[in-house]
């Protein structure tokens, strides 16, 4: 930990962009007086009082040299990709982004990468294999807002020095390095930070959690589960025969991309809740179920990590918002089934991504958005 910088302004060594931590007393002050609540909100606001009291606290902790040791215990369970962006050309990648408004820090995009359970015809078979899911995660130069872009596995793009492929098979072809050249070539979005996530490992944290809910549209049977129509209370098995389904589901694996997107969102949720935090423990058991599930290239430090995180503190799961790149449809090159992508629209949306304007102009891609109940 002695190397690691803890301070409330580190850089970003692959972006060179610096992270501004904005202490609490710069936030802004609603100019307006909140109205008074009546007596059946008491027990509510209690609650709120008690979590907010609860975040005062490690606030209160990290301030009084707590820093160290959670950057340690946390980021410190975070293994380290080596040279991820060793190989790059630096002249021929995009420019780093730019924050949108002249006060706010400059925008961080992170390529992730997982590897999902999967289910074969066969219901009887042990979701045990393998398979890519390739997102762009962008937090905004605000702090306050992010989005998640998620790439379909299949999409037939161009690999450099490989010529016409499935974009996975960039990974396959040349590791992170290459995965990322080509995502940055399609995109012309300059990635900051590689993460690779473990999404078998995830789903330990939705017993972490005490289960997950996640919202089903029809009624679906997988292997030895029922998700019937509406509520869903996940545990962890549950969840990784959940997120494995793509047979029987309407479209396939694109429907598969939306339950990953779905999971993350409810995940996430549930660990950022008023319940969650008011438990040390569970908290605790959470937080280092997910960072032993997630990799990051070796730019980033402890306190490069922590520092991050605590500026993007207002980052809440209901200001996420999840997307698939825009696709013409589905179709046939040589024996493989391949996705064919609308370079059009999607040349709209990275547009907005590297002017960091995707948040605002959302409705733009409604249809490629997280809908509130996937299939």
């Amino acid at each position: 930990m002695a190397g690691d910088d803890i301070s409330p302004l580190s850089a970003s060594p692959s972006s060179g962009a610096a992270i501004r931590v904005v202490a609490p007393d710069d936030e802004a002050t609603p100019s307006e007086t909140p109205p008074v609540e009546t007596a059946p909100h008491r027990s509510r606001g209690r609650k709120v009082l008690y979590a907010l009291g609860a975040l005062l606290l490690v606030l209160v902790l990290l301030v009084g040299g707590g820093l160290w040791y959670l950057a340690d215990r946390y980021g410190g369970n975070i293994d380290r990709v080596p040279d991820v962006f060793a190989g790059l050309d630096e002249d021929a990648r995009p420019a780093p982004a730019t924050a949108a408004e002249a006060a706010a820090a400059e925008p961080v995009t992170f390529l992730l990468v997982g590897s999902d359970s999967r289910v074969s015809a066969d219901e009887g078979e042990d979701p045990g294999g393998r398979s890519d899911a390739i997102m762009l995660a962008r937090v905004s130069g605000d702090r306050q807002h992010a989005q998640v872009i998620s790439i379909p596995r299949d999409s037939w793009v161009d690999i450099p020095g490989r010529g016409m492929n499935k974009i996975n098979a960039a990974y396959a072809f040349g590791g992170p390095t290459l995965l990322i050249q080509t995502v940055e070539q399609l995109t012309q979005v300059r990635i900051d930070h590689y993460v690779a996530i473990d999404f078998e490992g995830l789903i330990q944290v939705t017993d972490d959690l005490g289960g997950v809910d996640v919202v089903v549209a029809e009624t679906t049977e997988w292997g030895p589960y029922t998700f019937p129509a509406g509520t869903n209370h996940l545990n962890g098995d549950q969840a990784r025969w959940y997120l494995g389904q793509r047979y029987g589901l309407p479209g396939g694996d694109f429907d598969r991309v939306r339950r990953q997107q779905q999971y993350l969102q409810s995940m996430f949720g549930k660990l950022f809740s008023t319940n969650t935090f008011t438990d040390p423990g569970r908290l605790d058991a959470a937080l280092l179920a997910v960072t032993s599930a997630v990799s990051v290239d070796d730019t980033l430090s402890n306190g490069d990590l922590l520092s991050l995180a605590y500026s993007a503190r207002g980052v809440q799961p209901d200001r996420i918002e999840f997307f698939t790149a825009p696709v013409l449809g589905t179709g046939m090159e040589g024996p493989a089934s391949v996705v064919y992508l609308d370079r059009t629209a999607a040349d709209r949306m990275w547009s907005y991504l590297r002017s960091d304007s995707l948040g605002q102009n959302a409705e733009e891609f409604a249809e490629d958005a997280l809908p509130d109940v996937p299939r």
